[in-house]
């Protein structure tokens, strides 16, 4: 093999490793949850656990990243109420790697404003604004910031919330501006539990978006419990329906509302504070 063809053959090497480890990006790999424009009361704490598993996930990695597969996270988020539309919180992140080794995995702070509650109000709108710190062995980059525009609507029995989001890495891979990360919502209440889909994608920078086979976009069926006030459950299954995307992924939310448990007024599909609490919030 000649000189020329061995430069071929490590630039398309080096290529796929770039492609296969987007999937530190593409959804963020500790927090998988659509916000629903509701937030803490104020002076109101909460605690919530995300649980997930990246059970094949991409094998390669570039380095000093390690490859998403067989990685099992766990991450705690804290929260605050501040004021009626301004609700505090952050995030600590933790990693259970594919060889057994525990590793701490980053914080991130945010801060999300929401539109006042109103007990007939359908519509609720909000902004949630977030910056992280990851050690370079789970992100690159190190440090990015986040911008989630959120829409929710909530109906007798429904919920659907989107979130625009715009993720800027603050590292070499932030050159080309920010990617649009969309995530949508769409659940119905049955009785104790609600049952619903959650979406997640990639589709790389905005200014020059990826081709559709170079894209993530994960689907997930989920299940949230309704009959445990003060509590909330929100667990699911994701399938990765592009190449670019990470397999099956594993997830679970675990919740509690410090506050006393009030029923919400318009009682109908979730019980988690951010992803479909809107619909029956034990907080509100």
């Amino acid at each position: 093999m000649g000189p020329p063809m061995r430069r071929a053959l490590t630039a398309s090497t080096v290529l796929a490793a770039v492609a296969a480890s987007a999937d530190g990006r593409a959804q963020d790999p500790f927090e998988i949850q659509v916000y629903d424009g509701t937030a803490n009361e104020p002076g109101v704490p909460g605690v919530e656990l995300h649980l997930n598993e990246w059970a094949t996930g991409h094998r390669t990695a570039v380095p000093p990243e390690l490859p998403l597969h067989g990685q099992a996270h766990a991450t705690l988020e804290p929260s605050y109420g501040v004021l009626p539309f301004w609700e505090a919180g952050g995030y600590v992140q933790t990693a259970l790697r594919s060889d057994g080794s525990f590793d701490w995995a980053g914080v991130k702070l945010r801060s999300k404003f929401v539109s006042p509650e109103r007990p007939d109000a359908a519509w609720r709108f909000g902004l949630n604004l977030e910056v992280a710190y990851l050690p370079p062995a789970y992100d690159r980059d190190r440090w990015g910031v986040e911008v989630r525009p959120i829409v929710a609507w909530s109906g007798p029995g429904w919920l659907v919330a989107f979130n625009p989001i715009l993720d800027q890495a603050l590292g070499p891979d932030g050159s080309e501006g920010p990617s649009f990360e969309p995530a949508l919502k769409v659940a119905r209440s049955l009785g104790p539990f609600a049952l619903g889909i959650e979406y997640y994608g990639d589709l790389g920078p905005v200014a020059s978006p990826l081709p559709f086979d170079d894209q993530e976009h994960y689907l997930y069926e989920v299940f949230d419990l309704l009959s445990a006030p003060g509590i909330e459950v929100n667990a699911g299954v994701g399938e990765g329906l592009t190449a670019a995307s990470a397999g099956v992924v594993f997830k679970m939310i675990v919740g509690y509302a410090f506050d006393a448990v009030r029923p919400s007024p318009r009682a109908t599909a979730s019980a988690s504070p951010r992803v479909g609490s809107a619909l029956t919030s034990p907080r509100r």
